[in-house]
């Protein structure tokens, strides 16, 4: 499905905000861009706008929703079944603190939703892909986490005492960076030299659906956080640099417990049994 020296990129949640506009700067490359969207008809829309502003890329569109650790099961064998390799795996896909107000939702498996689509789909797509990373020559992963982090409780992990939609959001972006973490070390320990992870928070309050409803007014642009997050993907000075955490541009210094091995252990292994995703 795509030429052999073409990068072969995919973007998770790429029909809106920061994604559809990661989406335009990659299509402009001559890239095999896969985009990944919940809604197939959001994603006939953002492949038609990119192919009508004369796409230098190859453009592949898949449908899953990411609240069903089954559609991400699907998707990844999609993706194992279409392509030679992955080259670069963004994981943008995301829901925010205020989506849906205060009351607490599960997902299709019957998790915490913003735990379950922010992070357990992540995790989940990137361990089914690990196969395919690993045939790249050089491989990154980068998962668009956020500033706002807090620590997880392993005794109410998907937070049925005492919820609310801010602290399951930051809970799931901690999640995030701690499985940046731990997978890049674990591919350090299995001798895996060719895919490097990274996350950051690539900028404050942007204009996109999410940052309005949440909290109705921004700080931020756009551009700032395509720039942050292609950075981490696209860079080639960033070559082979792996588990690291970055605000924007910046390399910083993460939430405590994303330090904690024992903690990071905990997580994997709670995710793991949960996903059923067979990692490292």
């Amino acid at each position: 499905m795509t030429a052999p020296d073409r990068r072969i990129i995919l973007l998770t949640g790429s029909t809106d905000g920061l994604g559809r506009a990661m989406a335009q700067q990659l299509a402009h490359d001559a890239n095999t861009l896969i985009l990944h969207g919940r809604s197939p008809e959001k994603l006939a829309d953002v492949r038609a706008e990119l192919l009508a502003a004369g796409a230098a890329a190859d453009v592949f569109t898949y449908a899953a929703d990411f609240a069903s650790l089954g559609e991400v099961r699907t998707l990844a064998r999609s993706i194992d079944g279409d392509f030679p390799r992955v080259d670069v795996l963004i994981n943008n896909a995301g829901i925010g603190s205020n989506t849906g107000g205060e009351r607490r939702r599960t997902s299709a498996d019957g998790y915490e939703l913003r735990f379950a689509v922010n992070y357990l789909a992540g995790f989940s797509l990137t361990t089914l892909l690990l196969p395919l990373l690993r045939e790249s020559v050089s491989a990154r992963v980068v998962n668009v986490a956020s500033v706002g982090q807090q620590a997880i409780d392993f005794d109410d992990v998907m937070l049925q005492r005492e919820y609310t939609g801010t602290r399951a959001y930051c809970q799931s972006k901690l999640a995030q960076v701690a499985f940046t973490f731990e997978l890049a070390q674990r591919l350090v320990q299995e001798g895996v030299s060719n895919v490097a992870v990274n996350a950051l928070h690539p900028s404050s309050l942007m204009p996109t659906k999410i940052v309005y409803e949440s909290f109705g007014y921004t700080m931020s642009t756009i551009e700032q956080g395509v720039e942050a997050t292609l950075r981490l993907a696209l860079d080639p000075a960033l070559e082979g640099v792996s588990g690291r955490y970055y605000d924007v541009l910046r390399e910083a210094r993460a939430n405590p417990q994303t330090y904690d091995a024992e903690a990071r252990r905990r997580l994997w292994e709670f995710s793991e049994a949960i996903t059923r995703a067979t990692a490292v």
